[in-house]
């Protein structure tokens, strides 16, 4: 192997030129540093604005109309003539019980009254005859008295009589059980051959109505509270609002309600009051007893800020934070209450005041205290070629 040796020259020389280049690198990073400057971010102007407080809770439906079929007269079912699960109109025949023995108490009725009816009129002309004479004294005035009694009496049988035919015609009449309301029926719970009672306690059937329904969306009472202070303290307003409903896949209910009313008591056992809305229920989609999520503005916040999402961050803590144009043109970093999302915005309700300057435009290259260059964020940017670095000989 053949070692070369340098003359001490060679490698001063070679040494000096390498310092020099480090030390031309050196200043010209710190030339390109020098030349860069603050960094250039985005801001909006905030101003209060009046925004809807929506609210979502869970609820459940509930038939708008609910009747049970019952019988008002015993016997035994003779006839069921409806389709389980079909579509009934009010009034609509539905079961028929055997009327054998009320149309036999409707015609001894009909044949009392007739009985009664000619007994009146015997006594009362009996009684008339006997006027002429008691004038006369050609009779006792107690006959007389006796005889117009007696008319009275039988009058008054008459009477008795009609409303026993009556009572025997109604129950005449309920042997046929109509529907109630107009609705979807249930499944029949007593065949044909069953014998039913006026006062059992199990129903015939069972009628809903389900368009329009109802949904019952329960709200925790300390919410409540809380609304009706914001509204007493002027910080909000009263609103209606289109309820809109989610359905337990997940899905959105299309057609919107509105809230009917609101419970005066708070349930003791949960601690929420019941707030119940009425939907349109053309395609019979939904059906009592269901799951739902029904969101709604119940007031209108007056002094809410909207800010955009790339504006608010979070920390480690969780706290909402945003960084707005201070003093000298230095980023200030500000703790917000955001508490809910509208659209494309956060909904700053706490921790900024009107006229500040919101960071929304490189927020991810700016630190608390550092010195920036703000420029509206309408502003268009200003996009340069990119400049190669070459080495001039």
């Amino acid at each position: 192997m053949t070692v070369r040796f340098f003359p001490l020259q060679t490698i001063a020389l070679l040494g000096g030129s390498a310092l020099l280049l480090c030390s031309c690198g050196a200043a010209s990073q710190n030339k390109k540093n020098t030349a860069k400057g603050p960094p250039e971010v985005g801001f909006v102007v905030v101003q209060p604005t009046s925004v809807p407080i929506v609210t979502e809770l869970a609820g459940r439906t509930a038939a708008y109309q609910s009747s049970e079929v019952r019988p008002q007269v015993s016997g035994l079912i003779l006839h069921r003539f409806f389709t389980e699960g079909a579509l009934v109109r009010q009034g609509q025949p539905l079961y028929q019980i055997d009327p054998s023995l009320y149309r036999a108490s409707a015609n001894q009725a009909q044949a009392n009254l007739a009985s009664a009816a000619a007994n009146a009129e015997a006594t009362k002309a009996k009684a008339d005859r006997y006027k002429p004479l008691v004038e006369m004294e050609a009779v006792a005035k107690q006959d007389y008295t006796d005889a117009t009694a007696v008319a009275r009496q039988a009058a008054a049988a008459v009477q008795q009589n009609r409303a026993a035919l009556d009572t025997a015609k109604i129950n005449l009449r309920f042997t046929t059980v109509p529907a109630p309301i107009t609705g979807r029926i249930g499944r029949s719970l007593f065949t044909e051959g069953a014998l039913v009672t006026a006062s059992q306690t199990s129903p015939l059937t069972t009628i809903q109505r389900l368009d329009p329904i109802y949904v019952d969306i329960q709200q925790a009472s300390a919410d409540l509270l809380r609304l009706r202070r914001a509204l007493a303290s002027g910080g909000a307003i009263p609103t209606r609002a289109d309820v809109q409903l989610k359905l337990e896949d997940g899905s959105n209910y299309g057609p919107t309600g509105d809230v009917e009313f609101s419970e005066v008591v708070v349930d003791p056992a949960t601690g929420t009051v019941t707030l119940r809305a009425r939907f349109p229920n053309p395609q019979g989609l939904l059906l009592p007893g269901m799951f739902v999520r029904a969101s709604f503005a119940q007031s209108i916040d007056t002094k809410a800020f909207l800010v955009p999402q790339q504006a608010v961050s979070r920390d480690p803590k969780g706290n909402a934070t945003v960084f707005v144009v201070g003093p000298g043109n230095k980023a200030i970093q500000k703790t917000v209450v955001a508490p809910r999302t509208q659209g494309t915005f956060w909904v700053v309700t706490d921790g900024l005041n009107a006229g500040d300057k919101v960071i929304t435009q490189g927020v991810g290259k700016v630190k608390p205290n550092q010195p920036i260059k703000p420029v509206n964020a309408d502003t268009p940017q200003t996009i340069k070629a990119p400049t190669s670095d070459k080495s001039k000989g």
